[in-house]
């Protein structure tokens, strides 16, 4: 029997027949006890303390099926680092969006960028896709909601390498990272640019050169 299991055992009958033994008979069952709680103690004790916590650790959250969020650094090593990355449809949109609007920024002002079209998505007051809330408006010049899909510019890929990590901050987004740098931004501009709905909207963050803002709620008095 191992020692769990005369511990066991012990627990079980003790209760059963201490209330009718002799002092004696208390004593020899106490010293009994005593023996099997110290066999326990000495197995214990051989263990190493890295076996020890591997044992009482709880296996990570990923394999108890529970969602992690990745981990995200904002530095071109962190992107390079990555496999590449593919995806469907709504990938593609998220990704052609990063490179065209903000390839130029830092990769925590296209992580933002990204946001503020996810923040999107995720308002009733827009498409529900992420395509669609990219080519929103797209068809009429100068008057879509993402100033590359309407300017009259073909829109052609030519550095392979702002690609690759548009690509990946769109997978790493649709991924889960935490939506945390804009405070809920849907809108965005430039610094060189001033437009007129800037001055009516809350002003959350300014990442680079592009500052970031969130639409006021509209009630039904409003």
């Amino acid at each position: 029997m191992t020692p769990l299991k005369k511990i066991a055992a012990a627990m079980l009958v003790a209760p059963l027949v201490l209330g009718g033994m002799s002092a004696g008979a208390d004593t020899e069952m106490a010293s009994r006890l005593a023996s099997v709680l110290g066999e326990e103690r000495s197995a214990v004790s051989v263990v190493s303390d890295a076996r020890m916590a591997q044992l009482t650790s709880l296996p990570p959250a990923r394999e108890r099926g529970i969602p992690t969020a990745p981990v995200v650094i904002y530095d071109n090593d962190f992107l390079d680092g990555l496999p590449a990355a593919s995806g469907d449809a709504q990938w593609q949109c998220l990704a052609e969006a990063l490179y065209f609007e903000a390839r130029g920024e830092s990769v925590q002002g296209q992580f933002a960028v990204g946001e503020v079209i996810l923040n999107r998505v995720a308002s009733a007051a827009y498409p529900q896709s992420l395509c669609g809330v990219v080519k929103q408006g797209t068809g009429r010049k100068y008057a879509c909601q993402f100033s590359y899909n309407c300017d009259g510019t073909p829109n052609v890929i030519n550095e392979p390498q702002a690609w690759d990590r548009a690509g990946k901050i769109a997978a790493l987004l649709l991924d889960g990272t935490p939506s945390d740098l804009t405070s809920g931004a849907t809108h965005f501009h430039t610094n060189a640019v001033n437009p007129s709905w800037s001055r009516s909207f809350m002003r959350t963050t300014t990442i680079g050169a592009h500052l970031f803002y969130r639409e006021p709620v509209r009630t039904a008095a409003n």
